[in-house]
C-alpha cells in the first residue's frame, strides 16, 4: 500500500479548505441576495389589500406576524399604501387586520405592538422635507422646470411632496426601503401604471435592493397578484436592469 507523502497530504488540506470557502461563500453570497422573511410577508400583505382579497390577506397577515413583523410594522404598511391604491382598500385592509388580531388573541397569541412614529422635529416646510425625501430616494436633485403630469396639474405634485413623501415618508415605523417594497407590491397588484412602477423599481436600486431580490419579488407577486401581473412587473424590472446596466 502506497503511503501518501507530505506535500500531497497538504495540497489535499488545501484543496478541501479552499472548497469549504467558497461553498461559504456562495452560501453567504445567496443570504445577501435573497430578501428577508420579513420583506418576503410584507409584498403578499400589499398586494391582496390592494387587490381587496380578504380571505387570503388574513392568511398573509397570520404569516407576517408568525414572521415577526409588528403590529405597527403592518399596520404602517396598509397605511402606506392608501397613497397609491385608495382609502377604501387601505380601510378595508385595516379592518381585516382588526379581525385577524382579534382571532389570534382568541388563541392566546401575544403579538409584539412595536413602536409607534417619532415625532417630527422639523421647521422647513412639508413641501421642502418631501423634496427632500424624495431627492434621497432618486438619487438626484431636482431642480429643473417642472414637466409631464406635474406641470399639467402643479397642484398634485404639490399634494405629492408635501403629502406622501413628508407626511408618510417622515414616518419612521418602516424605512425607505420597506415603504418601496410596499408601493411596487401594490403598483404591481393593481396593474396598467407601468411608468410609476419603472419609476419605484428605479428608486428601489436606489435604496439597496438587488436585482436578485427585484426578481424575487416578481415571484411572489406571480404567486399572490396573478401571472398576468407578475409578467408585466417583470418586463417593466427587464427594462429598468437594461437601462442601468447601460
Amino acid at each position: 500500500m502506497k503511503t501518501i507523502s507530505i506535500k500531497t497530504l497538504i495540497g489535499l488540506v488545501i484543496l478541501t479548505s479552499c472548497f469549504s470557502f467558497s461553498l461559504n461563500a456562495k452560501n453567504n453570497m445567496n443570504v445577501d441576495l435573497s430578501l428577508t422573511v420579513k420583506q418576503q410577508c410584507i409584498i403578499p400583505i400589499a398586494a391582496y389589500t390592494a387587490k381587496g382579497e380578504l380571505q387570503d390577506l388574513k392568511s398573509a397577515l397570520n404569516d407576517g406576524l408568525d414572521a415577526g413583523l409588528t403590529i405597527n410594522e403592518i399596520k404602517e404598511v396598509i397605511v402606506h399604501l392608501y397613497t397609491y391604491c385608495g382609502f377604501p382598500r387601505s380601510i378595508r385592509g385595516l379592518q381585516t387586520f382588526m379581525e385577524v388580531l382579534d382571532e389570534r388573541k382568541a388563541k392566546e397569541i401575544i403579538d409584539e405592538t412595536g413602536v409607534e412614529a417619532s415625532l417630527i422635529k422639523d421647521d422647513r416646510s412639508k413641501y421642502e422635507r418631501g423634496k427632500e425625501n424624495l431627492e434621497k430616494l432618486i438619487g438626484m436633485p431636482l431642480n429643473e422646470p417642472q414637466r409631464g403630469y406635474a406641470a399639467f396639474a402643479p397642484v398634485i405634485e404639490v399634494f405629492l411632496k408635501e403629502h406622501l413623501f413628508a407626511d408618510i415618508f417622515d414616518r419612521d415605523i418602516l424605512t425607505y426601503a420597506e415603504r418601496e417594497l410596499v408601493t411596487i407590491s401594490v403598483i404591481s397588484a393593481i396593474g396598467g401604471a407601468e411608468p410609476m412602477l419603472r419609476s419605484h423599481l428605479s428608486i428601489c436600486l436606489n435604496v439597496g435592493f438587488t436585482p436578485e431580490q427585484l426578481n424575487e419579488f416578481v415571484g411572489i407577486i406571480k404567486s399572490t397578484a396573478g401571472k398576468k401581473e407578475a409578467k408585466a412587473a417583470q418586463s417593466v424590472l427587464n427594462e429598468v436592469l437594461k437601462n442601468r446596466q447601460q
